[in-house]
Order: C-alpha cells, then sequence, then structure tokens
C-alpha cells in the first residue's frame, strides 16, 4: 500500500480549473519533487493534501486513510506536515517555544491540571522540552534555542520550520519551496538537511521547488504540472530531456 495515493484530483474556483484530475502515488521514504512554471496550480495541490482546499473531486489517501474534508490539524494528527513558501514562524516567540508549540497535540494533561501545575503538566512539560532540544541538536540549533525566531538569519528559520514540522511526528513531510530566498550556499546546507532527515526519520518527502539545481540532486522522481495539468513523470534524467517539461518550463533545448 503506497503512503500517499492521490486519484483525480481536481478543483475549481469560479469555473476555471486550477487543478484537474492530479494523480500521484508515493511509497514510503521516497523523496519526490512537484515542479512546474509559476502559477501552474503546485501550492494549490499542497493546500488540498493538507486540508487548506476542499477538492472539488478526487481522493487523498495516507497510509491507507481517507482524508477528504479533514481540517488541516485532523491531517497532521493523520501524519502529514508541511512548511510554507513564506516562512510562518511564530516570530517574537523563542525558537525552542516554536518547536515545542508543535507537541500540543500530543499533549495529555487537562486544561486543570496545566493552571494548577499538577505532577502530569510538569513531566509532559519536561518530555517536550528534551524533544525539542533533541530536534535543535539535530540541526545544529542548540546554541540559539532562547533567540527570538525573528533573529534568526533567513536559511535558520527555514530549518526552523522544517524542525517544527517534523515535531508533529510525520510520515510524510510536504516541502514548500524550502530553498526560496536561499543564497548558493545555504541551498547547498538544505540539499544536505533534506537528505539526512529523509534518512535519520525514515520521511518521505513531496517537496515543490523552483530551484533546478536542488531537485535534480535529491529527487528521486520528479512530477511536472502545468496550468492544472500533470504533463511529464519520471527520473531527473527523464524529465531533462522531456520535450513537454523544456517547452513549459525549463526554457529551451
Amino acid at each position: 500500500m503506497a503512503l500517499l495515493e492521490v486519484n483525480q484530483l481536481t478543483i475549481e474556483f469560479g469555473g476555471l480549473k486550477a487543478v484537474d484530475n492530479f494523480n500521484i502515488t508515493i511509497d514510503k521514504s521516497e523523496l519526490i519533487g512537484l515542479i512546474g512554471p509559476n502559477g501552474a496550480g503546485k501550492t494549490t495541490v499542497f493546500n488540498m493534501l493538507t486540508g487548506v482546499y476542499k477538492p472539488t473531486k478526487g481522493t487523498i489517501t495516507i497510509n491507507g486513510k481517507n482524508i477528504i474534508g479533514l481540517k488541516p490539524d485532523q491531517i497532521v494528527r493523520v501524519g502529514a506536515a508541511r512548511t510554507f513558501q513564506n516562512i510562518r514562524l511564530f516570530k517574537e516567540l523563542s525558537v525552542i517555544d516554536n518547536i515545542k508549540i508543535a507537541f500540543q497535540n500530543y499533549m495529555k494533561y487537562s486544561l486543570s491540571e496545566g493552571i494548577f501545575r499538577l505532577p502530569i503538566y510538569w513531566k509532559e512539560e519536561k518530555e517536550i522540552e528534551e524533544k525539542a532540544i533533541e530536534l535543535l541538536n539535530i540541526f545544529k540549533m542548540e546554541g540559539v534555542k532562547n533567540e527570538k525566531a525573528k533573529n534568526l538569519p533567513y536559511g535558520k528559520q527555514r530549518k526552523l520550520e522544517i524542525a517544527r514540522a517534523l515535531a508533529t511526528d510525520p510520515m510524510i513531510l510536504l516541502l514548500d519551496e524550502p530553498a526560496a530566498g536561499m543564497n548558493p550556499q545555504e541551498t547547498l546546507e538544505l540539499m544536505d538537511t533534506i537528505n539526512f532527515i529523509k534518512e535519520k526519520f525514515d520521511i518521505t518527502i513531496l517537496l515543490i521547488e523552483h530551484d533546478m539545481s536542488l531537485v535534480m540532486g535529491i529527487c528521486e522522481r520528479l512530477v511536472v504540472i502545468d496550468y492544472g495539468k500533470i504533463i511529464a513523470k519520471g527520473t531527473p534524467d527523464e524529465i531533462k530531456s522531456n520535450e513537454k517539461v523544456i517547452k513549459a518550463y525549463l526554457g529551451g533545448a
């Protein structure tokens, strides 16, 4: 059984089909890239996969569970987490608090137990603090755990957003243009980070990216969409030589 299976996914806005019959199957531990021109519908696909938009038609299953109609927080509990093209951190909170917030779905103490600071509150808070520090250690960010998120360099803000998504313990991680705004050195570091977390967490990754050096360097398979429709699927080498892709996206022979 595929980890993610999407069939005939379609969404219309006022009669305009933003995504039309999108199909993809992703197995456990794969690293897949979703590419295409600006406005092709890539982020719209992500928004349907994560419950931000409800499809006009089609099916989405994660690990065999139908997620159509679920809210974003419910889909996180099923096992899908995402980052955003425009970084969405809690900028006034500390780095470690940004991570700890992601554990909220797994807190078992009640509101009253939290208010009165009963033993179960302190026990769970201690466990979450330890898990958050563990994640920051993996990303080599333990030294800035008390810094406000807004004060981090851009590349570290990207890493923090990925770390926060991983704190939800997902089976599949959706990265929406993780290299956006990065310089070449930061992009190289990001490639290493993505490869590392894939192996470390044995996680499936679907990413949207315009940086072709990153996509071609780390993705096992690519799916290309244009005007909301899939125009090609294949390995990076197959996609590089695909005439439809060259015409629609890569921009030349």
